[in-house]
């Protein structure tokens, strides 16, 4: 059974860091373009940020762009996303996501993954 198992939420002052880590189970990573999502008490869930399977290519939110940085390392099988300059409206459930990598859907679109994980909660206070 796949799993994604997100890790490095928190809580954090306006201006700092954090850094998010997806570690999926029973996976062919290096078979999968990853992503990050984030979710707002109220709000639906927003595309922040994709790779592709090979790291080549990377898309952001416009919102994140020059902020967050996503990377991945296949021989970790590890997805990570680098949150730099936090604001208050990035407080948001944040959550990774698996596509398989052949998809020709956009990497903006929740429907084109197939797995997901649970969950990390990232709180920013002003």
């Amino acid at each position: 059974q796949v799993q994604l198992v997100e890790s490095g939420g928190g809580m954090v002052q306006a201006g700092g860091s954090l850094r998010l880590s997806c570690a999926p189970s029973a996976l062919t990573f290096n078979s999968y373009r990853m992503a990050w999502f984030r979710q707002a008490p109220g709000k639906e869930r927003d595309f922040v940020a994709g790779i592709s399977w090979s790291a080549i290519t990377t898309y952001y939110a416009d919102s994140v762009k020059g902020r967050f940085t996503i990377s991945r390392d296949n021989a970790k099988n590890t997805v990570y996303l680098q949150m730099n300059s936090l604001k208050p409206e990035d407080t948001a459930v944040y959550y990774c996501a698996a596509a398989y990598r052949f998809k020709n859907s956009s990497y903006r679109i929740i429907g084109t993954y197939d797995y997901w994980g649970q969950g990390t909660q990232v709180t920013v206070s002003s």
